[in-house]
């Protein structure tokens, strides 16, 4: 596509879970990945593998609204908005789970191909909480 700019990229990917009940848990990883400029939106793309799963994973970021999309082991889709409440699911082999997304903050910044993106949200499942997220991701152009 003419109006499509793709650049490698690295990502460090820190993920916080604060569990309504339970230990909070925090892991970190370090990825290669796509960061994509189409449209006048900006994706970042990359690929986990857990327990010998592939996860594939497409992030549309913005400052007020961003959306998180899981395919491959995993299916999810996570729309982001600062300003209300969105809808969204994940799936798995056990079935399909609508989730409520309430973001509390969220911020992002880019230079060149080099970019932060923060948010933190609480999942709600039936009308209860499940838990706080937060997800901090820094990403830095291949050299």
């Amino acid at each position: 596509m003419a109006n499509e700019a793709r650049s490698q990229v690295n990502i460090k990917l820190i993920s916080t879970i604060c569990p309504i009940e339970g230990e909070t848990e925090s892991y970190e990883m370090w990825l290669t990945g796509q960061l994509l400029e189409k449209a006048g939106s900006i994706y970042l793309k990359y690929e986990e593998v857990q327990e010998d799963k592939t996860i594939r994973t497409t992030m549309k970021l913005g400052n007020e609204q961003a959306l998180i999309m899981r395919t491959g082991a995993v299916k999810m889709r996570l729309p982001l908005n600062i300003i209300e409440q969105q809808m969204g699911h994940y799936e798995s082999e056990f079935g399909s789970m609508p989730l409520v997304i309430d973001t509390k903050e969220m911020t992002f910044t880019k230079q060149a191909v080099n970019g932060d993106f923060h948010v933190q949200y609480d999942l709600l499942m039936d009308g209860q909480s499940v838990g706080n997220y937060t997800l901090d991701i820094t990403f830095t152009e291949v050299q």
